[in-house]
């Protein structure tokens, strides 16, 4: 079973109340549909190497915000996890951690995404 499949299963258990379609595995990703309106992307490469994406909202709200692991923007404190948020602007990733179980960082995400997806960071 790949990490997609096991994620899938995982928040499929968990979550399932949160979720408006049953999450939906593709050749590279996992795409959750959650209740709210957001629309969520994983993507794990490995268990320290991932993209979680997400947007919500439509029209001129619409926005796209992303937490990843790329090796760069070394002068935050959470580097090599940040955040992007729908401005543009690169901060620190409230969220994640690198060293944590794949399932734990997905979690995390969805309660704070079911909470408020913008994450409303300034």
């Amino acid at each position: 079973m790949n990490l997609h499949a096991t994620l899938a299963a995982a928040i499929a258990d968990d979550f399932a109340a949160s979720l408006a379609a049953p999450p939906q595995l593709t050749q590279d990703a996992l795409v959750l549909q959650l209740t709210n309106g957001v629309t969520l992307n994983v993507r794990y490469a490995a268990a320290d190497a991932y993209s979680l994406r997400w947007q919500f909202g439509e029209g001129e709200s619409a926005a796209e915000l992303g937490i990843d692991t790329a090796p760069c923007h070394a002068d935050l404190a959470t580097r090599p996890n940040h955040l992007h948020l729908a401005d543009g602007r690169v901060v620190a990733d409230p969220l994640t951690r690198p060293d944590a179980a794949p399932a734990a960082n997905l979690a995390a995400v969805l309660r704070a995404l079911l909470q408020d997806p913008s994450l409303a960071t300034g």
